[in-house]
């Protein structure tokens, strides 16, 4: 099946203008085109575009899904190494859990201590100014 570009959009989940950019960034092969020079996408494309759209559902970067399409698109890859990739960002996603944690503790305190009347002493305030 062929598709312009809306339609290939609203098949993979990925808007119109990710899919150029995708492209534009070496990450989807070019796109064929017609004589009159509109993009043309098969369901091969597709399942690229959602296989990259589920990738950044799950917090994958840019480059990270790269290697996860060399690696899907590779027939001798192992798995071993998608594994690895996984894990790795696992462990990046656990990394930014904790410096969110942190925040959100930092900032209860900080509205905890606040006392949200009508003075303009603030807490909040004074520790987003406070040199580091």
């Amino acid at each position: 099946m062929a598709y312009n570009i809306g339609e290939a959009a609203k098949a993979s989940g990925v808007s119109a203008k990710m899919i150029r950019h995708y492209e534009s960034i070496g990450l989807t092969g070019e796109a064929r085109r017609t004589e009159a020079g509109y993009r043309v996408y098969r369901d091969d494309d597709v399942r690229v575009l959602q296989f990259i759209h589920r990738g950044r559902a799950l917090g994958f970067s840019l480059e990270q899904i790269r290697e996860l399409l060399a690696l899907w698109q590779d027939q001798h890859r192992a798995s071993a190494d998608v594994r690895a990739l996984a894990y790795q960002h696992i462990h990046e996603l656990e990394r930014k859990i904790a410096e969110m944690e942190a925040m959100k503790r930092t900032l209860e305190r900080l509205a905890c201590s606040c006392a949200g009347d009508a003075r303009s002493s603030c807490p909040i305030l004074d520790d987003l100014a406070a040199p580091r």
